[in-house]
């Protein structure tokens, strides 16, 4: 939690966010992930300074609880000081003893925030979901959370001005408005209404357009004039494409030329014939994709 310290931005962890969106529909199956179109609504975790504040924590967590699809975990809120946000002991359950930042005795609007990524953590456990260091494990975290519809708490809870600062999770403001959008754009979610965080809202809105570009990319036929020249001359010159292109090209055991190239939904790689327009369907996320190869 940084709070009052400097918040790093940009996308230092892009790869490994991609690699948790994967690895989650892998794990979770498209049917699966699907159940999830419906965001965690604001007023299901909304906290007043006039309620309880256990009770209030309590209730809270129920929601979130139930949202994540866990009818029989039970979690047990309590606060004391400490340096994270929050902290939540994985054992075998059904109930699960959460701690909470004692900041949030007196910032009773970001409990919420700090509960979905600690329910994301049993829930994580539960499915047996893990990177293999604990710094992966936390990107992996942020982006389950925010991918399955409570995580835009999260990047609502960046505020951020020329004195102050506070940051929730291990994703920068602009990763968790990628992942934000990401699921905007399968199930047709506008979450920038739900922001009372200016700075959540433009990190929103960069997010927005980092992932925008995944689904502007060769060999996808929604890409821009520039990237398809360059994707024509890497076609020419197959063996000698440079890393930083999404695409890679590769011969099939009869010699004839194929790409590959991550799906814009869930990354994985999808692998096509180089003979011109094709369709092709994730089969993963189930996406179907325009090409011209």
């Amino acid at each position: 939690m940084a709070n009052g310290g400097p918040v790093q931005h940009g996308y230092p962890h892009l790869e490994t966010v991609r690699a948790a969106i994967t690895a989650l529909y892998r794990r979770l199956s498209y049917d699966t992930v699907r159940t999830f179109s419906t965001s965690l609504a604001p007023a299901d975790v909304a906290f007043c300074d006039t309620d309880d504040l256990h009770l209030g924590a309590q209730r809270v967590a129920r929601e979130i609880v139930r949202h994540f699809r866990l009818p029989d975990a039970r979690l047990i809120v309590g606060f004391r000081e400490m340096t994270h946000a929050a902290n939540v002991e994985l054992a075998a359950g059904p109930e699960y003893f959460v701690e909470l930042n004692d900041r949030f005795r007196t910032h009773r609007r970001d409990i919420g925030a700090a509960l979905a990524h600690e329910v994301a953590h049993v829930y994580l456990h539960r499915l047996d979901l893990s990177f293999p260091t604990t710094a992966e494990n936390e990107i992996l975290t942020d982006t389950v959370t925010t991918y399955l519809g409570a995580g835009w708490l999260l990047l609502d809870a960046f505020r951020e001005d020329g004195v102050s600062s506070q940051k929730l999770g291990y994703l920068t403001p602009e990763e968790f408005g990628y992942v934000l959008a990401k699921r905007a754009l399968l199930f047709h979610e506008d979450p920038s209404v739900w922001f009372t965080s200016p700075q959540a809202y433009d990190a929103y809105t960069e997010g927005l357009a980092v992932a925008r570009r995944d689904e502007q990319q060769p060999p996808l036929t929604g890409a821009g004039w520039a990237g398809r020249r360059r994707y024509a001359h890497d076609r020419r010159h197959a063996s000698g494409v440079q890393a930083t292109v999404p695409y890679a090209f590769s011969p099939d055991p009869a010699g004839h030329l194929r790409v590959t190239f991550p799906c814009p939904t869930c990354q994985q790689r999808i692998r096509v014939p180089v003979k011109g327009r094709v369709r092709a369907r994730c089969g993963l996320c189930r996406t179907v994709l325009e090409c011209d190869t």
